[in-house]
């Protein structure tokens, strides 16, 4: 499911990535990040939402992720997951 050995690229900061402009891959990395806990603690609604952010921009690697961990996730936290992400996404 998750690659828990992934190194976390040190440009992209874990809380926001406004200064990676619309790079799938280093979203990818920040879903990456929230789903394996690289950096910060493990947080699948702050995954599913970069992986999805990710998935928007083409990244099917990003699409498998975000599916894989929805199946782990309730619906209430894949709704805010998917909120956050519209909500990032219209403010970018």
């Amino acid at each position: 499911m998750f690659d828990t050995t992934h190194s976390f690229s040190s440009q992209v900061s874990y809380t926001g990535a406004s200064s990676v402009g619309d790079d799938a891959e280093n979203y990818f990395e920040l879903g990456l990040a929230y789903a394996t806990g690289a950096g910060e603690p493990v947080d699948y609604v702050r995954a599913h939402k970069w992986f999805n952010i990710a998935a928007m921009l083409g990244d099917q690697r990003a699409r498998e992720e975000r599916a894989d961990l929805a199946e782990v996730m309730s619906p209430a936290e894949i709704a805010e997951a998917q909120r956050l992400a519209r909500e990032w996404v219209l403010s970018h």
